[in-house]
């Protein structure tokens, strides 16, 4: 983790995933812990999963896709498609290392880390990270700030904070059980973990 002047690609796989992607979103709002990054590609392909894997209705998609656009205009890498023959990585993904490459990404967060191998990697200086594993590093950066965009995530949908950890469970389990084992380690218990409200308050940011 280099800080939050570090460039994230963010994979369409990811992206796709409501609970993972609401948390990430939430952590690069302001204060931001990382500077998200992704192509019309990476926005096209996380639209057609979610209408043609997931189902969502094709309207609910269109309508996440304009509303990243208006939270984080500044995401938006230029493709970078003449990188495409210099890379050796998985064919179907080589247009997100290219979005690494051309937006200065110091990492790739993805769920198909078999399609980034290190050696296809190292020569531009990118890693690809599991979500669970990135989350894990935001946490470590900033603790508080990362329980409390949970706690906003699980307030928008009337639910504790443990409930909202348990849904997010099924994608990242790594990672809630790192967030188990420091409240363990900090003998806090479940409620105080997320005892508190923020009082920062925002309405259709995307993902949510």
């Amino acid at each position: 983790m280099r800080g939050i002047n570090s460039g994230v690609v963010i994979d369409a796989c990811v992206l796709a995933n409501h609970g993972v992607c609401d948390l990430l979103l939430r952590l690069a709002e302001s204060p931001r812990l990382y500077r998200p990054r992704w192509s019309e590609h990476i926005l096209e392909e996380t639209n057609r999963t979610r209408v043609t894997r997931l189902s969502r209705p094709a309207p609910l998609a269109d309508h996440w896709g304009k509303e990243v656009a208006k939270h984080f205009p500044e995401a938006l890498v230029e493709e970078a498609a003449c990188l495409d023959p210099l890379l050796v990585n998985h064919p179907k993904d080589r247009h997100v290392l290219a979005t690494a490459i051309r937006s200065g990404a110091s990492t790739i967060v993805t769920f198909n880390l078999k399609d980034f191998s290190p050696a296809s990697l190292s020569p531009w200086n990118i890693r690809a990270v599991h979500p669970s594993d990135f989350l894990i590093s935001m946490h470590a950066f900033n603790p508080d700030q990362v329980l409390m965009r949970i706690a906003e995530m699980a307030g928008d949908r009337i639910m504790t904070g443990e409930m909202r950890l348990s849904k997010l469970n099924g994608s990242v389990p790594d990672f809630i059980e790192h967030i188990a084992k420091s409240a363990g380690e900090r003998h806090t218990s479940p409620h105080q973990l997320f005892g508190f409200r923020s009082s920062w308050k925002k309405t259709g940011t995307p993902g949510r």
